[in-house]
């Protein structure tokens, strides 16, 4: 995964703002967790940095952009927009470093691996069931046409003939 160090130590109290446009940290995640996303509108991060006395960095900002996924049941590329807001808080270990693996200390300077966090945002983001639409039909499972672009020719079951006396039954 591609780190993004960012010194923290040397940000005034009222914090820094930052945009975060190269789209390297995406595209290289994407290859290497073999996922099966495609670029759409360049994801941007805009953030800002507040240092919280000798506690830790509050991080707060947006994630904006789309990327193209295959839908679930139709197995079509669509495009998946991404528009997230978060709010986090990186609390600085007492004394060992190691403790928290996106903070390090580096020549006397702290600094926060900003890469891990958007990345962790992204993968929040995106749907656990991609679906290009809740009305989508999905592919017939016996000839594997597309059910929204077309009906399908395949033979209905009509089910097992012994139930056939319940199809017709009304509850009232």
């Amino acid at each position: 995964m591609l780190e993004l160090w960012i010194p923290i130590s040397d940000i005034a109290a009222e914090g820094r703002d930052f945009t975060y446009d190269d789209q390297t940290l995406w595209r290289e995640g994407w290859k290497e967790f073999t996922m099966p996303v495609k670029p759409g509108k360049d994801l941007v991060a805009e953030y800002s940095l507040l240092p919280q006395s000798d506690d830790g960095v509050l991080i707060r900002g947006t994630l904006k952009g789309s990327v193209n996924i295959v839908c679930d049941r139709c197995a079509e590329l669509y495009e998946f927009f991404i528009d997230v807001a978060y709010d986090l808080f990186e609390q600085l270990p007492d004394e060992d470093y190691d403790e928290v693996p996106r903070i390090r200390q580096e020549n006397g300077q702290l600094q926060l691996d900003l890469g891990s966090v958007l990345w962790e945002e992204f993968a929040l983001a995106l749907p656990f069931k991609p679906l290009c639409s809740e009305a989508c039909k999905g592919i017939c499972p016996g000839c594997g046409k597309d059910l929204n672009t077309s009906e399908c020719e395949c033979e209905q079951e009509e089910g097992d003939e012994r139930l056939a006396v319940f199809r017709n039954l009304k509850i009232k």
